[in-house]
């Protein structure tokens, strides 16, 4: 791992652990580390693997990189640079883990909330606050929060400003777990990693299917993918090793 890297890797036999890696710049999201996103979605694509992200020395993400923003016109809108992203991290084929601590604002907050699962600390600030800069929060949180959190919040967290801090969080379920420090909130991250790890992958990665799919494709995408789990060997081998363990109590 190069320490100058937009994301350090691990790779894990359970699972990938990618810290964003901007610490002097409270870890804004660049090209740079959308790039390298990119790059890490395609492995994870390939090989399938649960994905926890965190931030460099125990904060999340601050935001999207100004400087960088500022310079973008229409057509940067329209290419969805950071929406894309996302996007593609909320697809993953496994499950995505967010250890979020510190600040989690602007872009870093939608980059928190592409996650399937989101574990906090007691510094955690998050937000969108993009109407202040003249824009909206485009990368995700404008139908996403909403469905995290209910319509009142969202509403006034991205019309209003409102910072939410961890028990706020916590109470609204945008974050599952409140850990004391950012050292056991990666350990819980590590943890609900190797538990999905002790499961069936192809039952998994279908939940998520499942889960993300719209309203209107339920019940039929539900019936789909366990007409196939149905006919799979793994299936078979789990129910009978389930069976001839209860017999033998």
């Amino acid at each position: 791992m190069s320490g100058s890297a937009p994301l350090r890797v691990q790779r894990h036999d359970d699972y990938v652990l990618a810290a964003l890696n901007s610490p002097e710049k409270r870890n804004a999201i660049d090209q740079e580390l959308i790039d390298a996103l990119h790059s890490l979605c395609a492995e994870l694509e390939e090989q399938p693997r649960t994905l926890v992200l965190c931030g460099a020395e125990g904060f999340f993400a601050s935001g999207a990189d100004i400087a960088q923003l500022r310079e973008r016109r229409a057509a940067d809108a329209l290419k969805g640079i950071n929406l894309r992203a996302f996007q593609r991290i909320n697809e993953l084929p496994m499950p995505v883990i967010a250890v979020v601590s510190g600040y989690a604002l602007g872009g870093g907050a939608e980059l928190a909330y592409a996650a399937d699962i989101r574990i906090g600390t007691p510094t955690l600030k998050v937000g969108n606050p993009e109407t202040g800069l003249g824009i909206i929060a485009g990368a995700g949180a404008g139908w996403r929060l909403r469905e995290l959190v209910g319509e009142p919040l969202a509403a006034e967290i991205l019309l209003a400003g409102r910072v939410l801090g961890a028990e706020e969080s916590l109470r609204a379920g945008l974050i599952t777990h409140l850990e004391e420090n950012f050292e056991a909130a990666l350990a819980r991250a590590e943890k609900i990693a190797g538990r999905i790890a002790s499961l069936d992958p192809a039952a998994t990665q279908a939940s998520k299917r499942v889960l993300r799919a719209p309203r209107a494709a339920h019940p039929q995408i539900d019936l789909d993918e366990q007409s196939v789990l149905f006919e799979s060997p793994e299936k078979t081998r789990r129910m009978t090793e389930f069976l001839e363990k209860k017999k033998s109590r």
